[in-house]
């Protein structure tokens, strides 16, 4: 066995949490100088967080079934209810099974040419050249409106995408601040608590009575809730409840349409600041593409534009995974004892010198297929891994390639001269702002 190495700078009754909100990337990535396993502390809880792939992996895939999700799901709780975000064991793997089928290539397929294509097209349609656009407001609009369609059919949508809109990103603001204090924090009559709190409220509150009047029609609406409506337990043959619907769709809300609309703000930025990059994207676009909308066909063929999304998520990945032993173990050498809190960063992993070299240095091309080969289990982990790796990535991979090519398409995205944008610590590695100029590249009839 080897001695635990505890990271310094920790603050008496908040630990480390300042040090992680204030400049996470920072914190994180400077934590290999202190060992393979290393000791923090999130307020006064202490967390073992494992900083090599080989670590990594076996914490959620090959030991997986040794660990629980971690304090900061149990803090996430009464948002995300019992989904597959926050639950465990037996009855997560019932959620997962059931929810599999919503996320199947054949629905996915649908959702890109009729959903995700369309409200990108209708976004790119109300643009002139020269216009200044927002682009982490406008991708977070037509990121919440796809999600709310596939979600929702169109006679059930609009009764909730009102309530979404407001209240997700309120939820978002202050989320992560929720999940990394002490917990007497959370008890505070402070504004970010309440606000927290009421837009949580609300959001669980419309979502079931669009649950019941899609169970009482009994249609299939081609959405992912008729899906979770007819999904049976293959052991058992029933259904999920009301409650377990309103659940998983709070959590794919809440976690799924953020990181895609982030996803996509930080795509037009680095390509902005990138010409070399803008350019290889665009004749990609233009050779694979041409003058017709984007098929989803189209998508497997757009390998340089996988390369900058593969880039875009390795830089830009959830702040970390929290899990909790279950039993006694040992990672790296030191000892964990059952009811530990252990976390994987993939900031951490990420940046990692070794497997990313200049980690910092904004590089599609470390996406090419013979240096992708070469790394390890772990490394990369954007979407998890295992047993709970994210069902839904396959749906956000297809929504990012699908808008940006629908968008790129037709214009192209320059920066203005003289602002700074940088990451903001919410939810996700939020732009501080994002204005653009709106460049016409094609005038579609």
């Amino acid at each position: 066995m080897v001695a635990r190495v505890d990271v310094p700078g920790r603050w008496p009754l908040v630990g480390h949490t300042v040090r992680l909100l204030r400049n996470p990337v920072e914190f994180l990535s400077s934590l290999p100088a202190s060992g393979d396993v290393v000791r923090i502390f999130l307020g006064p809880l202490p967390v073992f967080l494992v900083i090599t792939p080989e670590l990594a992996w076996q914490v959620l895939s090959t030991d997986a079934a040794k660990f629980d999700k971690g304090v900061v799901f149990d803090k996430m709780r009464p948002l995300f209810g019992d989904g597959l975000a926050t639950s465990n064991g037996a009855f997560n793997q019932r959620q997962r099974r059931m929810v599999l089928p919503a996320f199947s290539r054949a629905r996915i397929e649908g959702y890109a040419e009729h959903t995700m294509r369309t409200y990108a097209e209708n976004l790119a349609d109300q643009w002139k050249p020269g216009e200044i656009v927002q682009v982490d407001k406008r991708m977070q609009d037509v990121v919440l409106s796809i999600a709310a369609r596939t979600l929702f059919s169109a006679e059930l949508g609009p009764r909730v995408l009102d309530e979404i809109r407001r209240s997700i990103p309120i939820m978002l603001k202050y989320v992560l601040v929720r999940a990394f204090s002490p917990p007497f924090v959370e008890k505070l009559p402070i504004p970010a608590n309440r606000r927290f709190d009421e837009a949580a409220a609300r959001l669980r509150e419309v979502i079931p009575e669009v649950v019941v009047t899609a169970r009482e029609q009994g249609v299939d609406h081609g959405d992912l809730l008729s899906t979770f409506l007819a999904a049976r337990d293959e052991e058992t043959g029933e259904p999920m409840s009301d409650e377990q619907i309103r659940d998983e769709v709070v959590t794919i809300l809440t976690t799924g349409a953020e990181t895609t609309a982030v996803a996509l703000s930080w795509f037009f930025h680095e390509i902005g600041r990138r010409p070399d990059v803008r350019r290889r994207f665009h004749e990609e676009i233009d050779s694979v593409v041409g003058d017709r909308p984007v098929e989803f066909a189209d998508l497997p063929k757009l390998e340089y534009t996988h390369r900058i999304i593969n880039e875009i998520v390795r830089r830009t990945p959830p702040i970390i995974l929290m899990r909790r032993a279950r039993e006694d173990l040992v990672l790296g050498g030191v000892r964990i004892k059952k009811g530990t809190e252990v976390a994987v960063s993939q900031h951490t992993l990420h940046r990692n010198p070794r497997y990313f070299p200049q980690p910092d240095r904004f590089d599609p091309d470390r996406w090419a297929p013979d240096r992708a080969a070469e790394l390890p289990k772990g490394a990369f982990i954007p979407f998890g891994a295992g047993a709970r790796f994210c069902p839904g990535h396959f749906f956000a991979q297809t929504e990012i390639a699908m808008v940006a090519a629908t968008i790129a398409r037709r214009w192209q995205l320059d920066p203005v001269p003289g602002l700074r944008v940088y990451a903001q610590v919410k939810a996700t590695m939020q732009p501080n702002q994002l204005p653009m100029t709106a460049v016409l590249r094609r005038n579609d009839p």
